[in-house]
């Protein structure tokens, strides 16, 4: 017989996560995002929004990879806004090159 350990159904983590780990899970959707199916920008909304909608439970395992990894995103930007962790930085963005 073998033991695993398990959360508890009402169990609620903290973690606390560094801007490296922020940037690698903002680098794997990215990832993700890019090896969706079609190639269009289209069809990649429209794929997204499909996953977004379905329950969890009829997503397939590259859906529900997207959409886990979705959710810690977003739930890292919740708490940064409420902490006012970020901070505004301007750059410089090159002009498009002019087309004859």
């Amino acid at each position: 017989m073998a033991t695993v350990k398990e959360l508890k159904d009402d169990a609620l983590v903290e973690i606390q996560v560094n801007k490296s780990f922020y940037y690698m899970l903002k680098n794997t959707l990215f990832n993700l995002f890019i090896n969706i199916k079609g190639s269009k920008t289209e069809d990649k909304e429209e794929y997204i929004k499909e996953i977004m909608s379905k329950p969890y439970s009829e997503l397939n395992d590259e859906q529900r990879s997207f959409f886990t990894i979705t959710l810690a995103i977003i739930e890292i930007e919740r708490v940064a806004n409420e902490k006012n962790l970020f901070e505004e930085k301007e750059f410089t963005v090159p002009e498009e090159p002019k087309q004859n």
